[in-house]
């Protein structure tokens, strides 16, 4: 009786580790998939997941299950080292990423290396309202410097800066395009940062400060036309804000609490 348990854990144990081994790539896209509310999923997914390749898409729909919603596939290699508590991943992909990101440390604190990835506005609306009303376009770089990442008791806590590119930004619901190019750099410090909107060039002005809080955004600033494109900026910017006069000037505000 007791070598039959002794096969019978072994068989197990040979199964569990042979599972871990091949572990398919496939089977990570559901765990994406809820682990941000049904807004990404892997497509295509190859692999398994210490080596593999998937593209990243938006909400599956009956019609449209994978909608791409950044250029390329991405390939990732991860260490079975994970297994024992040691981080060590690359993620690549030249049509999205400027170079490869690097990922090092434990379960619970991350590094990960500085980079950037190219977000194409026009892929935004497979995210779902109200970006597939406002239907933008023109191209995005999100850049970040390295980032420290910290996961306590559910939370994650970031330290570093992030800084969105927005450029030659367009819509759908406005005559004019481009609006205009535009920053947004966020200063992250544990689970809060400050974010800081400034308009680059173009006619449409945006600016504003606030802070980003434990998945809350609190944002103040204002929206406006420069000279000359008032009229013709008039109900696409009605649709931002409430109107109201600063300094002497008519101004829609942008107001997040």
């Amino acid at each position: 009786m007791r070598g039959l348990v002794i096969w019978l854990l072994a068989g197990i144990l040979s199964i569990a580790l042979t599972m871990l081994v091949f572990f398919p790539a496939n089977w990570i896209a559901p765990m994406v998939g809820k682990q941000t509310g049904g807004r990404l999923t892997l497509g295509d997914a190859h692999g398994t997941l210490w080596r593999g390749s998937a593209f990243v898409g938006g909400a599956a729909s009956s019609s449209d299950p994978l909608t791409p919603l950044l250029p390329g596939r991405f390939s990732w290699q991860l260490s079975p080292l994970v297994l024992l508590g040691v981080v060590n991943a690359q993620l690549e992909n030249d049509a999205a990423l400027s170079q490869p990101l690097t990922i090092s440390g434990n379960w619970h604190q991350w590094k990960v290396g500085p980079g950037s990835i190219l977000l194409p506005a026009e892929r935004l609306a497979a995210l779902g309202a109200p970006l597939n009303t406002i239907q933008p376009s023109g191209n995005m770089h999100l850049s970040w410097e390295p980032l420290d990442l910290t996961l306590r008791n559910g939370t994650l806590g970031v330290v570093g800066k992030t800084k969105l590119e927005m450029d030659d930004i367009g819509s759908r619901l406005s005559p004019v395009k481009p609006l205009g190019s535009y920053d947004l750099v966020m200063d992250w410090h544990g689970t809060q940062a400050d974010v800081k909107l400034r308009t680059i060039s173009g006619p449409m002005l945006l600016n504003g400060t606030g802070s980003f809080s434990n998945g809350r955004l609190q944002f103040s600033g204002t929206a406006q036309a420069e000279a000359g494109q008032e009229q013709r900026l008039a109900n696409f910017l009605n649709l931002l804000g409430q109107r109201r006069q600063v300094g002497g000037k008519d101004v829609i505000g942008l107001e997040f609490k």
